[in-house]
């Protein structure tokens, strides 16, 4: 008997070990008595997402997940840098040569015009505003109306970097980095993993000529992101644990044991997922505040990064309820500017609240940010989008869920300009 075929069979021994009936199962986990039944006797194959919930609420310890198909590893985890580069265009000597003090004219233009090495002192603070400027615009705009203004940028700065005095050839360097990785991010949220990974392998070669070699580490975390979205536990793991060896810094390795976490829930791996929780969160609470001198790697508005990605894991370990708690507590303390960090832990409560079989809250918290996502789409939040809409579809009675349908389909399925 294959792995998907002894599913039914093992969750029927685990339920009557438990003392449960099935209309008592079916009450617990917020699913329909028929269909339990039929994933029993095998007539219906059971999702990652009900082996999931059944897992945490039987104490079955990963055992039913193992039953279930798993998404095939998509990660390549041998390239630190995430892709080839290429993007901008200077190329690894020339950006290497630069960041060793050799000038070399190549061409770069701004606005037309040769870029002037006297130029490079007063313009570079101003590009500094520019990204805190986009990189807040980001919260409010879609991703694919920023990227050609970011991608102008990064290879403006990067141009000064090159032709830079000597004082000021790595922050510039720094600089274009951070551009590119943000880049990256917003090319991830306009839906293109490989063209992101690419700008994020140019952010760790620009930041390694500024001086800075711990970028390449954080590609491993953003790819990771990439590997987490696509369903792949594995890669994601492995990944994570890629950027967490101790020559890092603190804020790099609590990030990474964050998406480690979020990982090993996927994943079902309870213990584990705890325990990089609580290394995320020491982490994390020694940083050290570097002020204004680099642009923070990372969310910005999250109060308290660990607390938030908990609730996001619990989720996934099957336990809707106390994600719930959590999530609610910490999606009051985001600032209201932040539209895409509100929808993309909203919609996360969302599905913690109608898993937890509170339906109508769940569709009054999921109306509230589908009303900004026309402002702020992303191709990740939609995984999530998608997920709330199965599981709403399980209550079609209510009167709540019927009427959320249209706002969930325009977002699943936008008509093209």
């Amino acid at each position: 008997m294959n792995t998907t075929a002894r599913f039914g069979p093992e969750l029927r021994r685990l339920r009557l070990e438990a003392g449960l009936s099935l209309t008592e199962f079916a009450i617990a986990l917020n699913y329909d008595k028929g269909y339990l039944s039929k994933i029993e006797r095998g007539g219906r194959t059971a999702s990652a997402e009900l082996a999931r919930r059944c897992d945490a609420f039987l104490g079955a310890g990963g055992e039913l997940q193992m039953l279930v198909p798993r998404a095939e590893s998509a990660a390549d985890t041998t390239n630190a840098s995430g892709a080839p580069g290429g993007l901008l265009r200077i190329g690894r000597r020339a950006v290497l040569a630069a960041g060793t003090g050799t000038l070399i004219d190549l061409g770069l233009k701004l606005g037309g015009q040769a870029v002037s090495p006297s130029a490079n002192d007063p313009l570079l603070p101003s590009f500094r505003a520019q990204f805190d400027q986009l990189r807040a615009l980001g919260q409010s705009t879609a991703p694919k109306v920023l990227l050609p203004l970011l991608e102008s940028q990064t290879r403006t700065v990067a141009g000064l970097a090159v032709h830079a005095s000597a004082t000021t050839r790595a922050p510039a360097f720094l600089l274009a980095s951070r551009f590119a990785e943000f880049t990256g991010w917003m090319a991830q949220e306009a839906g293109d993993d490989a063209t992101a990974l690419n700008w994020t392998g140019e952010a760790a070669e620009l930041a390694g000529a500024g001086g800075d070699p711990h970028l390449a580490s954080y590609g491993l975390v953003r790819r990771a992101l990439t590997t987490l979205y696509g369903g792949d536990a594995a890669s994601t793991v492995t990944l994570a644990r890629q950027a967490q060896h101790h020559g890092l810094p603190p804020r790099i390795r609590g990030l990474a044991a964050q998406r480690e976490a979020q990982g090993h829930a996927l994943d079902g791996n309870e213990r584990d997922s705890l325990r990089s929780l609580d290394r995320a969160r020491e982490l994390l609470g020694r940083d050290d505040d570097r002020g204004d001198a680099d642009p923070v790697l990372g969310t910005t508005h999250l109060s308290d990064p660990a607390a938030m990605t908990t609730g996001w894991c619990l989720h996934d370990l099957g336990r809707p309820g106390a994600a719930a708690e959590i999530l609610d507590k910490e999606c009051r303390r985001l600032p209201p500017h932040a539209l895409r960090t509100r929808t993309r832990y909203g919609f996360r409560r969302a599905l913690a609240h109608a898993a937890s079989g509170e339906v109508e809250h769940a569709c009054a918290i999921a109306g509230e940010v589908l009303a900004v996502m026309p402002a702020v789409p992303s191709a990740t939040v939609n995984s999530d989008v998608r997920r709330l809409a199965r599981e709403l579809s399980r209550f079609r009675g209510s009167r709540a869920v019927r009427e959320l349908q249209p706002a969930l389909a325009r977002v699943l399925a936008p008509v093209d300009d």
